[in-house]
């Protein structure tokens, strides 16, 4: 029997989409395990979740910066996630940048989930970037990570409409309820060999 594929996890707040990935694999939809779960703050809801699931789920303190890694925080994330021997990892709601070091240790096995439909918004609060802009759709992105800002090849996308009467917080829920379904469903295609890269374009093998 094969080992099995194994998911290390990063986030820095609630954890929700953490969640919808550990339902996902608790269901059998993802053929995974979640191995490890590492976030930068100690009180994060992302913690707890995955204590309550059994989950090894440890802190790593972050270092001097505000939205990076210090070096020796880095050394530590990546040491943690090579002992757990991920075969991939997940930003879930991580809010620290990653850079070079980190990314060579883990080449296109970092994924993370945005909430808009990139390459539009990149950034910080994308939901607000939409209504700001008045687009009458946005959505989620799935994406690998490279040394980019939310710029890495596009795994998967899902188009969320935005109402005129929605506010900040009803589009964000409504993207927040996209993201829960969309991640686990790109994580499963991964977990199953079946994404390639090809470039910028992420490949999907039909079944």
């Amino acid at each position: 029997m094969s080992n099995p594929f194994r998911i290390g996890v990063l986030g820095s707040g609630k954890g929700s989409n953490f969640v919808a990935i550990a339902n996902a694999v608790a269901a059998g939809k993802i053929p995974a395990q979640v191995a490890v779960v590492l976030s930068d703050v100690e009180s994060s809801g992302i913690l707890n979740h995955a204590r309550d699931r059994k989950i090894p789920a440890q802190f790593v303190q972050p270092g001097p910066f505000r939205t990076k890694l210090g070096e020796e925080a880095e050394r530590e994330f990546v040491n943690r996630l090579r002992g757990a021997n991920v075969d991939l990892i997940l930003l879930a709601g991580f809010m620290r940048v990653l850079k070079g070091d980190f990314l060579r240790a883990f080449e296109n096995r970092i994924v993370n989930i945005h909430p808009s439909l990139l390459p539009s918004f990149p950034g910080l609060e994308a939901w607000k970037q939409a209504l700001a802009h008045g687009v009458k759709v946005t959505g989620c992105t799935v994406h690998f990570v490279d040394a980019g800002v939310d710029a890495g090849p596009i795994i998967g996308q899902t188009s969320v409409p935005v109402l005129d009467d929605d506010t900040a917080e009803s589009l964000h829920q409504r993207i927040h309820t996209a993201e829960h379904e969309l991640y686990p469903k790109c994580v499963a295609a991964i977990a199953r060999g079946e994404i390639s890269v090809a470039g910028r374009r992420v490949i999907w093998k039909k079944g």
